[in-house]
């Protein structure tokens, strides 16, 4: 089964006054990275947050947040009068200083850091098993969002790496031809500058076996076909994160492709080895999206 990085989840949970809503964005990245927002109260919680998400997304990065919200009453507050008093004795001070209008002083001082504060900083364990649980839901449905990609992903790949595999049959087909061609090409001109009579056939034969040793191409199509074979084993793999692997594995498919190319001398040949090229380089383009 193959997964795409990319997905996104929702969960909710109503208890009480209280509303718990998660959401989390997933798109594709080397690592684990994660912006989070969340209520001050899950500060305490935020590793296990982070674990938990990691655990379940493994690599993306993600555009995550938890919002708590009252329903009719809200939490109590305090007000901090001393803090209160210190910033309005200090912006009237400056105020005067500068002679500018002091205006609603109230409304200014209520919006002022730590001036108004929740009556308790702390979550309650009930209240944060339901928030675990509802990150878990949401988890749970980018999860499945991500496993809907991949199918999708999954069949576009076998399919260029098929393709690949008919246009490397034809570069076989055509190699055999390719050295005929290269054989008759070199005793046509030597017997037109040099002269028939005058070739050595058994030092030409022995030219002719270093050259095309020089130009041979099947090691390099031998190679190619098991790295073919290979990445449609890590395809039926069951370990869930294997995009990094599927990419190693094209990068050496790509170098025995561009090796062929270069050595091959052949115009058909050259034909078939674009057509890889082209398939390579949209399994690459999707191999990115693979968790």
């Amino acid at each position: 089964m193959l997964k795409s990085m990319t997905g996104f989840g929702r969960a909710e949970c109503t208890r009480g006054e209280t509303s718990i809503v998660v959401e989390i964005k997933s798109l594709n990245g080397k690592q684990f990275e994660v912006n989070l927002k969340f209520s001050p109260l899950l500060r305490p919680y935020e590793f296990d947050i982070r674990n938990l998400m990691q655990q379940v997304l493994q690599r993306g990065t993600l555009d995550a947040s938890i919002n708590i919200r009252q329903n009719g009453a809200t939490r109590p507050v305090v007000i901090n009068t001393d803090l209160a008093k210190f910033y309005y004795q200090s912006i009237t001070m400056l105020a005067n200083q500068l002679e500018l209008p002091q205006g609603d002083m109230l409304n200014v001082l209520m919006k002022l850091p730590e001036v108004v504060s929740p009556a308790t900083e702390q979550m309650t364990e009930e209240e944060w098993k339901d928030v675990e649980s509802t990150l878990k839901e949401a988890l749970i449905d980018l999860d499945s969002h991500r496993i809907d990609e991949g199918r999708m992903l999954e069949s576009d790949l076998k399919q260029r790496v098929n393709n690949i595999d008919e246009y490397l049959l034809k570069v076989r087909e055509l190699d055999p031809l390719r050295k005929d061609k290269i054989r008759q090409r070199l005793e046509s001109l030597l017997a037109e500058h040099v002269g028939k009579e005058n070739v050595d056939g058994n030092r030409l034969e022995q030219e002719l076996i270093f050259y095309l040793e020089k130009l041979d191409i099947s090691e390099e199509l031998s190679r190619l076909e098991n790295h073919l074979r290979y990445f449609r084993e890590i395809l039926k793999d069951e370990d869930a994160a294997k995009g990094k692997k599927l990419g190693f594995v094209l990068q050496e498919i790509g170098r025995e492709i561009n090796t062929t190319g270069s050595k091959a001398n052949d115009a058909g040949i050259q034909q078939w080895v674009v057509l890889m090229k082209d398939e390579l380089e949209k399994a690459k383009e999707q191999v990115l999206n693979v968790l």
